[in-house]
């Protein structure tokens, strides 16, 4: 047996595979947005839009990773209690994401949304509704996710392994979806509540679906698993023609391109979401079943995805204002590529580096207290 072959620990899951993939795809939005500030030619435009509805399957596939592995992880323990869990993730997510909105809300204040916070009252209002920054909208709707653990719990628990039961599950949580974006897609996107209803983009309903269906590709591993294996290349073929017809969706807004006309809220999007979901599902099947050892890489990485996600907005201003504009000017194509490398290998270096600092300190700390 040749090194490469050898067996390695492989504790990566589905999850992971679908966390990282989202985290490193959702820094590619934050620069896409930039370039186009930037007035950008026809063309250039054009295929900005084709890419950022390629990589717009972020906050669906993140949802769906999570829910996966927290069903996977916890569903089963008959003895964790909800303050348990709770302590768990308070640590794990809602202490990055308070100190991390403190930054963007303190530090770079430019970047808020709608509007500017301009006393203590809405600065609260800011810190706590996602406007503090473009993409801490998301941190609003996940984290309502894992408030609401115990509700997708007893979806599992009650689903079981019992097909008739899934399938009602399934069906529902289609239904609930198809309901929701017809209100969405007539109320609010470019309907009669488009400016003073936004912030139904952030309420966990919009993506309950996707909770859901992590929820039952865990209790119906078998069958998920043997599925996205099965039948990958029809997967690919529908991703083709529903990448064609988010794209025509997109375009017939005309120029110049406006990425809120690309919203997660429609059918055309809500297909594509789950197919690059189900794709993704196959590579990780594929890399787990073999051992891989890539599976490894991606356990790690998928730990810090959240964090490198909150701090990538952060990185990329930096990047921006120092030489980002001026190379993207000259060259829109080339500024995009290294602004994301750069913007990718700065959040997860935070991450980690901050997650070391910490993890020397917190004993020391933790001595001085009880000293």
């Amino acid at each position: 047996m040749t090194k490469s072959n050898k067996l390695t620990v492989i504790s990566a899951d589905i999850g992971d595979y679908l966390k990282l993939g989202a985290c490193t795809a959702v820094m590619l939005q934050t620069i896409l947005s930039l370039a186009l500030t930037t007035s950008p030619s026809t063309t250039a435009q054009t295929w900005i839009g084709m890419i950022y509805d390629l990589v717009k399957f972020t906050a669906p596939a993140f949802i769906f990773g999570i829910l996966y592995t927290t069903t996977r992880t916890t569903i089963d323990k008959t003895d964790l209690t909800y303050g348990q869990y709770m302590k768990g993730t308070w640590h794990g997510l809602f202490i990055p994401t308070i100190w991390w909105t403190f930054v963007y809300l303190l530090v770079m204040p430019w970047v808020q949304q709608v509007n500017q916070y301009h006393d203590l009252p809405s600065f609260l209002w800011h810190f706590i509704n996602g406007n503090a920054s473009p993409h801490l909208w998301y941190n609003t709707m996940m984290l309502q996710f894992i408030i609401l653990m115990p509700l997708f719990w007893a979806i599992g628990r009650w689903v079981g392994q019992n097909t008739k039961r899934g399938l009602i599950i399934f069906v529902a949580a289609i239904i609930v979806q198809g309901l929701w974006l017809v209100f969405y897609d007539t109320q609010i996107f470019h309907g009669p509540h488009m400016q003073d209803w936004y912030l139904f983009d952030r309420f966990f309903m919009s993506f309950f679906i996707y909770g859901v269906f992590g929820t039952l590709a865990w209790q119906f591993r078998e069958f998920y698993n043997r599925t996205v294996k099965k039948y990958w290349l029809v997967l690919v073929v529908l991703f083709i023609a529903i990448f064609v017809w988010v794209n025509r969706e997109l375009f017939n807004f005309g120029y110049p391109v406006m990425l809120a006309n690309a919203p997660y809220y429609k059918p055309s999007m809500t297909l594509f979401d789950l197919i690059i979901i189900g794709l993704l599902s196959a590579l990780a099947v594929y890399q787990i079943e073999r051992k891989l050892p890539f599976t490894n890489f991606v356990h790690s990485f998928a730990n810090f995805a959240y964090k490198a996600y909150l701090s990538n907005v952060f990185w990329a201003q930096l990047l921006w204002l120092t030489f980002g504009k001026t190379l993207m000017q000259h060259s829109t194509f080339f500024g995009i590529v290294i602004i994301y490398v750069l913007t990718w290998c700065l959040a997860f270096a935070s991450a980690f580096g901050l997650h070391a600092i910490w993890s020397r300190l917190k004993p020391r700390l933790t001595v001085k207290k009880t000293a």
